[in-house]
């Protein structure tokens, strides 16, 4: 079988070409993986939620095949991609003409699009959904958007934890924590990827600041480029604190290290878009423990394999005493990322998953 692969090129500023990348390189042990190829017995599209996919959507109705959703809400990618008179086609076609009333509202106001909740309760999905023979998802958050948006075939297939790539020693994390400043003995909690509103940074910067005021040593590592303007300005002053160390983009080596010399990830995400994060994964097959948000992309992780965080209201208090915890009692966290460590290396596999994308790709075909 010769599949049509489709995701943005390898070396983009972008998880999904990350994750796209070497899941190709996985599935090549089965079939013929063709980047972009015409002419295939079936295509594969990698989603997300960015001007990145938009000719990657654009075959994706064109040529129907399955389709990934790295990201299950795809609002903020229409906004991004579609005039007005575009978004509105879109708008109705998934919601109906008696909500246009919305969809106007939503268009006029949609420089809050990052930060207003009502943006990802809309997730734009039905007209590739629709379109696609297969969906794939990633979690139980995803799928339930993508069964209301209209999809018949859906498929939840693990993000993968590839264990090798994450591999290094203590030495060369300890020598991070060295050159970056931070005590050798300090309780670190670290913020990684591309950082959007969604992570919740200020929120968890308040309570570092907070946690910091009363155990003295800790310190929290901000690691990645702010995908705002607005965000970066505030994290400009925010993060301003002598126990906050603050780098931008990392390399894949220098992740790897940056990853192993924290205690503590700090991986939030409210409101979510159906997204598995590839950092949380990445964390958590390496047994660091997660403070992640209590949500249907978090569901499918056992109960004592990540720390949650109610959203709204409660997270404040929550997280706080959850860094608390990690501060106080390491012996807890650290059985919290043991419990993560062994789930990812069980149902995670890198090579598990690539034989479930391929026996859905095999599935859809037959």
């Amino acid at each position: 079988m010769t599949v049509g692969y489709h995701a943005p090129p390898p070396g983009s500023r972008s998880g999904v070409a990350d994750y796209a990348e070497t899941l190709r390189k996985a599935l090549q042990h089965y079939g013929t993986i063709q980047a972009d190829a015409p002419n295939s017995d079936v295509h594969l599209y990698h989603l997300g939620n960015n001007r990145l996919h938009e000719g990657i959507y654009a075959l994706a109705l064109k040529t129907p095949g399955v389709v990934v959703l790295h990201d299950a809400v795809l609002h903020h990618f229409m906004l991004g991609t579609l005039s007005r008179e575009q978004y509105m086609m879109e708008w109705v076609h998934n919601y109906g003409v008696w909500c246009r009333d919305l969809g106007e509202e939503l268009w006029r106001e949609r420089a809050k699009a990052a930060v207003d909740s009502r943006y990802f309760d809309f997730p734009m999905l039905r007209r590739v959904v629709e379109r696609s023979t297969a969906v794939i998802v990633h979690n139980q958050g995803a799928a339930a958007m993508a069964l209301a948006h209209g999809a018949e075939r859906i498929f939840t297939i693990p993000h993968f934890f590839e264990a090798e790539s994450c591999e290094t020693s203590d030495s060369e994390a300890l020598g991070f924590r060295e050159r970056i400043g931070i005590d050798p003995t300090a309780t670190v909690f670290g913020i990684f990827g591309y950082l959007r509103e969604t992570k919740r940074v200020p929120a968890c910067i308040a309570a570092f600041r907070k946690l910091h005021s009363v155990r003295p040593k800790t310190a929290l590592l901000i690691a990645g480029d702010a995908v705002s303007p607005d965000l970066n300005r505030l994290l400009e002053t925010d993060a301003v604190h002598p126990a906050i160390h603050r780098i931008g983009h990392l390399s894949d080596e220098d992740l790897k290290i940056a990853t192993a010399s924290v205690d503590c990830a700090l991986n939030l995400r409210y409101p979510a878009a159906g997204e598995t994060s590839g950092i949380a994964i990445r964390l958590m097959g390496i047994g660091k423990p997660v403070i992640g948000t209590d949500n249907a992309e978090n569901a499918g992780f056992p109960e004592t394999a990540m720390l949650r965080v109610k959203p709204g209201i409660a997270e404040n208090a929550e997280l706080f005493d959850h860094m608390v915890l990690a501060t106080e009692y390491p012996g807890v966290a650290r059985a919290v990322g043991s419990e993560a460590r062994e789930h990812l290396r069980k149902c995670h596999g890198l090579e598990q998953v690539a034989r479930q994308y391929w026996e859905v790709l095999c599935e859809v075909t037959s």
